[in-house]
């Protein structure tokens, strides 16, 4: 008898699994609510963990910095390529460790994520995310940059649309859009421990 409700039982539940992520169809459109029901949420499958939507362009966050020279004039850096200067250090190492992988893309997301059109911090953590940027760019650069010391920093990021597959027939602008943040003005707190002195 319990293997008789066991077996009634995992057919109930792969029906309803089955019925859950199959196209619709008759029986889905008719018991759809039901079919939820059993199975959100607690047989929700998130399915991004095995097959994620593809990339659809590729950001880079790039950074300059404002330097104060050892005569007292002033210079502008080139733009350092912060995501480039990460993909090399990870290339060919088996392995890369989190950070090494995700401080820079998570902390532009956050930034991006906290943040409207204009620049402008959206709450607490718009500010939080602007200091974090600043920490992450300041650990790459370093106080001194060029032969002078940096005293103010800019970040962009360069979006460029992924091209589709040659068997496509689908048109895509691969232009690279930049999205290029203010000037901000490097203190003490920006910089990380050991080089605050």
């Amino acid at each position: 008898m319990a293997i008789a409700v066991a077996a009634v039982a995992a057919a109930i539940h792969l029906s309803a699994a089955f019925l859950n992520v199959s196209p619709p169809n008759t029986l889905t459109k008719r018991h759809g609510a039901a079919i939820d029901d059993y199975v959100y949420p607690e047989f929700e499958r998130v399915w991004k963990l095995f097959a994620p939507n593809p990339l659809q362009q590729n950001i880079a966050v790039q950074a300059r910095a404002e330097i104060r020279t050892s005569d007292g004039g002033t210079a502008t850096t080139g733009w350092r390529d912060l995501s480039a200067q990460d993909g090399a250090a990870i290339h060919h190492n088996p392995l890369p460790s989190h950070t090494q992988q995700n401080e820079l893309r998570r902390g532009w997301e956050f930034y991006v994520g906290s943040h409207d059109v204009r620049e402008r911090p959206q709450g607490m953590r718009g500010n939080l995310s602007e200091q974090y940027i600043r920490r992450i760019v300041m650990l790459r650069l370093g106080r001194e940059e060029d032969g002078g010391t940096v005293e103010r920093i800019q970040v962009r990021s360069a979006t460029t649309p992924v091209a589709p597959p040659s068997w496509s027939d689908e048109k895509i602008d691969t232009k690279t859009v930049y999205r290029t943040l203010p000037w901000w003005t490097v203190t003490s707190d920006d910089l990380p421990e050991a080089k605050r002195r």
